[in-house]
């Protein structure tokens, strides 16, 4: 970083300890908003464009990546682990664009984060419950609705017995198991990059006897090995994609299988999701900007060429609502978490 702070620097700084900013944009001089609450609020500040190309210059330093005309996209993280996005001229038009997700300094658990997601203690037992059982767990949901939050939370239930290696385009997941792994997927602008594939991480996790395997989320190809490792003994492994809903989000991995590029029948994809994935948890939010599970969605095998799902809960009213439908897997998960098998009914109706 320079000697002399920029001011841009300052600003950051100052809006990161404030409470309740998810996110920081810099559009341009003048154009600078904060999300907070779930909308976006202008703030009273102003930047130059060099202070902004400075700022870009001392992040990619730091990050180990190259952002310039030959490089001007660049995803990065900000010192005190906040995930950056930049997009330079020409693409973005007369300045570069900004976007920063804020870094929680405190690893947020279903202990110390009471009602997050809106969820009440019984659900809070159903979802720790699948976690103890390893099933395998895609989380689904559309931009800012808090996946990647969502899977902190899951993973913080994991046992420290375990082994976990994960994969993430940029790091945000955040772990405190002793056993662990990170893998950080390099872009072409890292002055680090070996040519590597997302993909080619993936497949390299299987020789380094895991026990469950993290992808923070599938964009391509690198779905096809996660679903090989999920078939082939990797219980209790997650990933997150971007879908707006359960049909959505299965619809989305055919397309991503058929990326890797293996002519395969489409039943035959069908049948490998099918059969990897267990569990379906779709977050959504509210129209007053509430993050929440909006479904959770149980996959429980093939009808001819369709793959099927039975609805588990749904948000109503205000909470998330059982459906009355029991897990086909249910009995395994129960006795693997110690919950009494007449929880559902009991505890969550």
């Amino acid at each position: 970083m320079s000697e002399v702070v920029n001011p841009l620097w300052n600003l950051i700084n100052e809006l990161s300890v404030k409470k309740g900013i998810n996110e920081i944009v810099v559009n341009g001089p003048k154009s600078i908003f904060v999300e907070k609450d779930g909308e976006f609020v202008q703030i009273q500040g102003a930047v130059t464009k060099d202070q902004a190309i400075q700022f870009i210059q001392e992040i990619a330093a730091f990050n180990k990546k190259n952002c310039d005309d030959k490089n001007p996209i660049m995803d990065g993280n900000l010192p005190d682990g906040s995930r950056i996005n930049v997009i330079r001229e020409p693409y973005a038009k007369d300045f570069p664009a900004i976007t920063i997700r804020k870094y929680s300094k405190s690893i947020r658990t279903f202990e110390n984060s009471p009602l997050i997601f809106s969820l009440s203690k019984p659900w809070v037992e159903f979802l720790r419950a699948l976690v103890k059982a390893r099933v395998n767990i895609v989380v689904s949901g559309g931009t800012g609705v808090g996946k990647t939050t969502f899977m902190n939370l899951l993973l913080a239930e994991v046992p420290v017995s375990e082994r976990i290696v994960t994969i993430e385009d940029t790091i945000e997941l955040h772990l405190n198991q002793p056993n662990l792994v990170r893998m950080e997927m390099l872009g072409q602008s890292s002055k680090q990059s070996a040519g590597l594939k997302m993909r080619d991480l993936v497949k390299n996790t299987l020789r380094m006897r895991p026990d469950r395997i993290i992808i923070g989320e599938v964009r391509g190809e690198e779905l096809f090995e996660l679903l090989q490792a999920m078939n082939t003994g990797h219980d209790g492994s997650m990933t997150s994609i971007h879908a707006n809903s359960a049909g959505e989000c299965v619809q989305r991995m055919e397309t991503l299988f058929l990326m890797s590029g293996f002519e395969m029948p489409n039943i035959v994809v069908k049948k490998q999701i099918s059969t990897a994935v267990d569990f379906i948890i779709q977050l959504g939010r509210t129209r007053e900007g509430l993050r929440t599970i909006s479904h959770i969605s149980e996959i429980t095998g093939m009808e001819g060429p369709v793959i099927q799902m039975q609805t588990l809960a749904n948000f109503e009213d205000g909470k998330l609502k059982y459906s009355g439908l029991a897990p086909r897997r249910w009995a395994k998960i129960s006795e693997m978490s110690g919950l009494a098998l007449d929880f559902l009914g009991k505890e969550l109706s």
